[in-house]
C-alpha cells in the first residue's frame, strides 16, 4: 500500500508528507497519562478481569447511559485490546461459514477480511457520493438473504467521513424489524469527531426495539488521543458479551491494567478538551475541501464527521503523467502522488471504492496546505 511505499522512501532520505495515518496528531492528554502513571505506582499492573475490570466496565455504561441514553448493565459491557478486537470477536462468535455480512462501501479496511477469516461471507453493498456515501433503506433490503447474519456499520465513516442522522438510523431499521435474523454491529469510534453541529446518534438510541440484536462498539483512541494504548470496549446482549469474554480469555486475556487505567480517566475524568479538537479538525477538514475541488478533475464532497476526506479523481482518469504512464485508477493517482510530489495519500480501492482517495487531516495545517499545493502541481503536470 501507499502507506508502506511513503515509509520507504522516507527510510532513504526523501521529504515525504504523509497523509496516511488515522490518529490524532495530539498528545494524550496528561491527566490522563497521569492515571496510568498512579496505577502503576499502585501496583496495578496484573491480570485484570479477562472482559476489563469492573470499574472501567461500570464507566463504560455510565458513558453510554450519560452521552447516548443507552441503558446497559455491566454484565453487558466489554473492553478489549482497541476497537478492532472487539469486532473480532463478536464476528469469530457469531458467524459461521458461508453466514453473510453486511458491508457497506465505502469500508473500513478490515471488515470484509475478518468476515473472511471467520469464514464468512461479506457482501458488498455500494453507497455512492451522490447519496452521501450512505447505505439506503432499498439497498438494504436487496442486499438481506435467509444467510444475512450481520450489518456493520460505521458512523462517522472512515474512508468517507458520512456520519447517519437519527432519522437515517431509524430508516434502515425499518429493513431490518422485517429480517429478525440480521444483528447490527455500529463502529461509533469517530463519535466525538462529528462536525457542522450534526447532533450524533447510533443505533439502539434510534430505534430502541434493535437493542436485543445490535453491538455498539467505541473506543478510547480517536477521541482521547489514545491510539497506542489499544483500549476499546462495546456494549451488547449479554449472551454475546458472554461469548466474546470466553473468546478474548483464550487469546489474548485481559486488555492492558495500566491502559484500562487511563481509559478509566478518559471517560471519567474531563471532556472539555474534545469540543476544541473538533473544532479544529473542522477548520483543517475545511482547508483541505477547498483545495482539493479547486483543481480541475478532482471533486471533493465534505466530509460529516472522522478526520479523512474521500475525493474523487476519476476525472483525471484517462490523462499521462510525464513519463507516459496513464491514470486508470486511484491506485495509479496515488502512485503518481508519492513519485513525483512526495506526497504519501491512500487509494480507494484499498476501502472498495477504485475511483477515490483517502487523505488524513490530522496533521497541521502547514503540511495540509502544502499537501493540497502538491496535488496541484501534479495535476497540472499531467498530459491528455
Amino acid at each position: 500500500m501507499a502507506g508502506q511505499r511513503a515509509r520507504a522512501l522516507k527510510a532513504q532520505g526523501r521529504d515525504i508528507v504523509s497523509l496516511t495515518t488515522g490518529e490524532p496528531d495530539f498528545p494524550t492528554p496528561p491527566h490522563i497519562i497521569e492515571a496510568a502513571h498512579q496505577a502503576m505506582l499502585a501496583g496495578q499492573t496484573r491480570y485484570t478481569d479477562v472482559g476489563g475490570t469492573m470499574q472501567l466496565r461500570e464507566a463504560v455504561a455510565a458513558k453510554f447511559r450519560r452521552e447516548n441514553g443507552l441503558d446497559y448493565r455491566t454484565e453487558e459491557t466489554i473492553v478489549s485490546t482497541g476497537a478492532k478486537q472487539v469486532v473480532f470477536s463478536a464476528l469469530m462468535c457469531t458467524v459461521q461459514a458461508g453466514d453473510e455480512v453486511i458491508v457497506p462501501t465505502p469500508y473500513w479496511v478490515s471488515y470484509p477480511d475478518i468476515v473472511l477469516l471467520a469464514e464468512g461471507k461479506p457482501v458488498f453493498v455500494d453507497c455512492p457520493a451522490a447519496a452521501g456515501f450512505k447505505l439506503q433503506p432499498a439497498d438494504l433490503e436487496r442486499a438481506i438473504t435467509p444467510r444475512t447474519k450481520w450489518l456493520v456499520l460505521n458512523s462517522p465513516n472512515n474512508p468517507s467521513g458520512a456520519a447517519y442522522t437519527a432519522a437515517e438510523l431509524a430508516a434502515l431499521a425499518e429493513v431490518l424489524a422485517r429480517h429478525p435474523q440480521v444483528w447490527v454491529m455500529t463502529d461509533d469510534i469517530y463519535e466525538h469527531l462529528i462536525y457542522d453541529d450534526q447532533p450524533f446518534s447510533t443505533m439502539v438510541q434510534a430505534a430502541p426495539f434493535m437493542r436485543d440484536r445490535t453491538l455498539t462498539v467505541n473506543g478510547t483512541s480517536k477521541a482521547y488521543a489514545m491510539t497506542g494504548w489499544r483500549i476499546g470496549y462495546a456494549a451488547g446482549p449479554q449472551a454475546l458479551i458472554k461469548a466474546m469474554v470466553k473468546l478474548q480469555s483464550q487469546s489474548t486475556s485481559n486488555p492492558s491494567s495500566v491502559g484500562q487505567a487511563g481509559a478509566l480517566a478518559a471517560l471519567t475524568g474531563p471532556q472539555d478538551f474534545i469540543a476544541p479538537h473538533r473544532q479544529l479538525f473542522q477548520r483543517r477538514r475545511d482547508l483541505v475541501v477547498g483545495g482539493l475541488n479547486a483543481i480541475e478533475g478532482i471533486a471533493c464532497p465534505v466530509p460529516n464527521g472522522a478526520f479523512y476526506t474521500f475525493a474523487s479523481c476519476q476525472g483525471l482518469f484517462g490523462r499521462r503523467t510525464p513519463e507516459g504512464k496513464t491514470i486508470a485508477s486511484s491506485d495509479d493517482f496515488t502512485e503518481y502522488l508519492l513519485e513525483s510530489q512526495d506526497l504519501a495519500v491512500l487509494q480507494g480501492s484499498a476501502y472498495g471504492v477504485p475511483t477515490h482517495f483517502r487523505i488524513s487531516f490530522a496533521t497541521s495545517e502547514e503540511r495540509l496546505a502544502e499537501a493540497n499545493r502538491r496535488i496541484a502541481a501534479a495535476v497540472a503536470a499531467l498530459g491528455d
